[in-house]
């Protein structure tokens, strides 16, 4: 318990320092670039939406950020120290479709893995963890499913566990890959309604986003990536049809579907 209450002391945010700060980092595949000389950095206690068209390089962004896929150069830092030494403080929700739903294993079994990075190694979940884990499935109104099989859900559902793992990691900094992609509306709106409790309690939240329709409603700080950083910042500055235009080219519908949500932005 001892070396555990350590590295929690140690990981501790620095006061002043931002939640995120990405600096000069490009990944590359064989040799070909995905990202390139990426400079960012988040303001804490926001819903940040990273959006950007297909190939952008977007899902690329977070992993090589929580250093799930190697950095060609480039260094990232958490609250002020590198991120490598502040995972505790990090909750991550990978793609639905990146995940074996078939591994033989419950729904809060799923949900506790989010308190081993709390525990330390020598220490096994007690009482007091399971409730926590219970408590995080309440939050995503799926406490009734418990005991089932992960497999056994729907697709919005076992989206809504991975979330229930994140809670219960009790993060300071959220990363999230597409948590909206292909859910219902009522998940939809219960996923809305977790990422807006996290902002309230000082959280930070960078969420991996595909709609131009709901972005400027559901967030409040914007990632505007096309290989490269195009322009961030507060969205009611950075979400204008030049910087969407800058962002995703002379891709028509696109275009289209991003000039009628800043009309819309604009009513």
């Amino acid at each position: 318990m001892k070396a555990a209450q350590e590295e929690r002391r140690e990981a501790a945010p620095v006061a002043e320092a931002p939640p995120l700060e990405i600096h000069d980092m490009t990944v590359a595949y064989q040799r070909r670039p995905v990202l390139w000389d990426i400079d960012l950095e988040l303001p804490e206690g926001r819903l940040i939406a990273v959006v950007g068209p297909n190939g952008a390089g977007k899902s690329t962004l977070i992993k090589a950020a929580l250093g799930l896929v190697p950095r060609a150069s480039g260094r990232v830092e958490v609250y002020g120290k590198p991120i490598e030494k502040q995972l505790s403080l990090i909750g991550y929700v990978p793609q639905r479709e990146s995940v074996d739903w078939d591994f033989p294993v419950s729904v809060l079994d799923v949900v506790m893995m989010g308190r081993y990075g709390r525990l330390g190694w020598f220490r096994r979940p007690g009482r007091e963890d399971r409730e926590a884990a219970m408590d995080c499935l309440r939050k995503v109104a799926l406490q009734d499913f418990a005991g089932r099989q992960i497999s056994q859900l729907s697709g919005g559902q076992q989206q809504r566990v991975f979330l229930a793992r994140a809670l219960a990691q009790e993060a300071l900094l959220y990363f999230m890959d597409e948590p909206f992609a292909g859910v219902d509306a009522a998940t939809e709106q219960a996923i809305l309604g977790i990422l807006q409790e996290l902002r309230s309690n000082g959280r930070t939240v960078v969420v991996v986003h595909h709609s131009l329709q709901t972005v400027r409603d559901y967030f409040d700080h914007l990632v505007l990536l096309n290989m490269h950083v195009v322009a961030h910042g507060p969205i009611e500055e950075v979400f204008t049809e030049e910087n969407l235009r800058n962002t995703y080219g002379g891709r028509l519908p696109l275009l289209e579907q991003a000039a009628d949500a800043v009309q819309r932005r604009s009513v």
